[in-house]
């Protein structure tokens, strides 16, 4: 390191991969949320009816894309970050524990009870933006 060349600062407005898929994905998961049936659900079964829904695959598929990295480790990612992230952040739905001998190869799934309505939305918006307004 020279003078002329200072360390480089990280750009601290953009935000991770995880993050803007997360921003990207929160709004097609809340509507399958504010649409699902029952008590308590895991990670595995959500992804499952994800898929199910023509739409909702697109934007999985989509989600798959913009991490990149091959198949695996996107499915790694999106399936143990991005998508029990989007569920921690609902107001619809609360972690209640691992879904122990629920198979999935991707990732350790978690097991969720709904606890909303859906007019109660997603913490997700606020989150990210000060005062609740949605990042554009």
């Amino acid at each position: 390191m020279t003078a002329g060349n200072p360390p480089r600062e990280p750009t601290l407005d953009r935000p991770d991969r995880v993050d803007a898929i997360m921003a990207f994905l929160a709004p097609t998961l809340d509507d399958i949320l504010s649409r699902i049936e029952g008590d308590e659900f895991t990670t595995t079964e959500f992804i499952a009816l994800v898929q199910s829904d023509p739409d909702a695959n697109a934007a999985y598929l989509e989600a798959l894309r913009r991490w990149g990295e091959g198949e695996r480790s996107a499915k790694m990612v999106i399936h143990g970050q991005v998508v029990p992230g989007i569920l921690r952040r609902s107001n619809l739905v609360e972690w209640i524990g691992f879904a122990h001998g629920e198979d999935d190869p991707y990732a350790i799934p978690g097991r969720w009870r709904l606890v909303g309505s859906p007019d109660s939305g997603s913490s997700w918006e606020s989150s990210l933006q000060p005062g609740g307004r949605r990042h554009q």
